[in-house]
């Protein structure tokens, strides 16, 4: 179920600008093979997001709060855009799991520097 809801997350944060460009599509197919989920999880992740009740589902474990914010930071950049709706998401997201400036940066760097692996 945590492996859906990475999904889910990867999805409501790729639509935060309203649309769905090529390159998220991509990143998110790429991302579901790397969870090892298929084509109906992404089905599934793409009709939750487009919900208007649609909203991150924020993981309570630090390694998967981490795990998270690593995955956000690389969807946000996968289009080559940051989008100030995408931002706001993300700073959210980090505010609500109680992640401070240091370690926040720290897994931006990590996200950016390592492709988030």
């Amino acid at each position: 179920m945590e492996r859906l809801n990475q999904l889910k997350n990867l999805v409501v944060m790729a639509m935060a600008d309203g649309a769905l460009a090529e390159d998220e599509v991509g990143f998110l197919s790429q991302r579901c093979i790397e969870l090892g989920m298929g084509e109906e999880d992404l089905r599934d992740a793409i009709t939750y997001a487009l919900n208007d009740s649609a909203a991150l589902q924020l993981p309570t474990a630090p390694a998967d709060q981490e795990a998270l914010l690593r995955d956000l930071i690389r969807m946000m950049a996968a289009d080559g855009s940051l989008d100030e709706s995408e931002k706001r998401l993300f700073a959210l997201a980090a505010a609500m799991m109680k992640i401070d400036n240091i370690q926040l940066h720290r897994l931006i760097d990590e996200a950016i520097h390592r492709g988030g692996e």
